[in-house]
């Protein structure tokens, strides 16, 4: 039958047809992932498709290990939810013949081991759907899916599953898939998991262009789209290097972790952006661009931070917007507009000889600036600027005392 199939199938599309093994399937998936997702290094790729799951541990572009398992979350649909039922029992079951598969290659797996693990997966992409809808932040945990698992129970039947954020294309799998992640994270003792940025199809194309895994796919992105908007690559590092500074200068009183520091350093990077589109409404197209622009190694709630800080990098705050975001805390966000909206400040002459020296900070969420003895005599457009700006932060309660 299927060589019958595949010959038909050559005949209609006009070029060969290639079947592939779970194996192989499981090797592009990581290597997709690789290509497309930020993060460490090393990591472990989970894909929950519909008749297998594949499970890939590597370290940059190579494998160390892969699995294409006999399950999915159409197949256990139609094994342990074909009643419908969403009930405690069909999950259980469901649970355990997915860990009983796992068992067997769990131990090389945690052999292996991984820093970070990342979903590929369509019920990986149904979680960071609802989990965004409903203001969570972008980190699956066992204990979200618990939430959930308990969510889908009280629906009582597949027809009447309602999730705020569920799609109704992925409602009908959505248990299933969710029985066998469970099981996943519970058999390999699994922290959090992100979205991944590309999967088979994504490694299928970077296989045949043969391209090399850049070791830092965030800054390949950044560095696309600065050459793709003509950005002043110059004023955008002395940005991220003053705000960078200043970032040292409070970290120990903010506590800022070192990826919300990638973050504001990407901000700092693309800030100017939106002045290829006008430069009076530069922050709006700025913002609106990173919203649309597919940004390999960010995921979607990176995305809408970093659009969230160019909206609000000069001008008065839309306190708002940083509390809608959901991949760091509100007080976080705040936290890097104000050194993202200062560094563009004070790095506004483009030329790193007319920056002054700058000590900053911070007391809680009171921050004083102190600049050279008669700078401020010598500068009074820069001492306006300086008085406009802590007059914008004044209106959010972002106390901002220049000396």
């Amino acid at each position: 039958m299927r060589v019958n199939f595949i010959a038909k199938a050559q005949t209609i599309l006009g070029c060969p047809v290639q079947v592939i093994s779970g194996e192989e399937e499981a090797r592009l998936i990581y290597q997709g992932v690789a290509h497309t997702t930020g993060g460490a290094d090393q990591r472990l790729v989970v894909d929950i498709g519909g008749a297998s799951t594949e499970l890939v541990t590597g370290t940059g572009a190579q494998t160390t290990s892969l699995f294409s398992l006999s399950m999915g979350c159409v197949t256990w649909l139609e094994r342990y939810f074909s009643d419908r039922n969403l009930a405690q029992e069909n999950f259980d079951d469901a649970e355990k013949a997915a860990r009983d598969v796992l068992r067997p290659v769990a131990d090389e797996l945690r052999f292996h081991g991984w820093k970070v693990c990342v979903g590929a997966s369509g019920t990986v992409q149904a979680l960071q759907e609802i989990m965004m809808a409903q203001g969570m932040d972008e980190h699956i945990t066992l204990a979200k899916l618990q939430q959930l698992k308990q969510r889908a129970i009280q629906c009582g039947r597949l027809e009447e599953l309602e999730i705020e954020g569920l799609t109704l294309e992925r409602a009908l799998v959505f248990p299933s898939g969710l029985a066998i992640l469970i099981a996943i994270f519970t058999e390999l003792n699994i922290q959090s998991m992100t979205l991944a940025g590309g999967a088979l199809r994504e490694g299928l194309v970077y296989g045949m262009l043969h391209l090399a895994v850049d070791q830092d796919i965030r800054s390949r992105t950044l560095r696309n789209i600065q050459r793709r908007f003509i950005v002043d690559t110059d004023q955008a590092n002395r940005v991220a290097k003053l705000a960078d500074n200043f970032l040292k200068q409070v970290e120990n009183a903010w506590h800022i972790e070192p990826i919300s520091r990638e973050l504001l350093l990407s901000a700092c990077q693309l800030h100017e952006i939106g002045l290829s589109v006008d430069f009076k409404q530069a922050p709006y197209h700025a913002a609106y661009l990173v919203r649309h622009l597919d940004l390999p190694g960010y995921t979607p709630a990176q995305k809408k931070l970093l659009a969230t800080l160019l909206l609000n990098q000069t001008n008065p705050v839309d306190l708002s917007s940083l509390h809608q975001q959901n991949a760091v805390p509100p007080r976080v966000a705040e936290q890097l507009c104000r050194l993202l909206r200062l560094a563009i400040l004070f790095a506004g002459r483009r030329r790193d000889d007319l920056v002054p020296e700058i000590t900053l900070q911070a007391l809680n969420e009171n921050l004083t600036l102190t600049l050279p003895g008669d700078w401020l005599a010598h500068h009074p457009l820069g001492k306006e600027l300086i008085d406009q700006e802590s007059q914008w932060q004044s209106y959010v309660h972002w106390p901002l005392d220049v000396r």
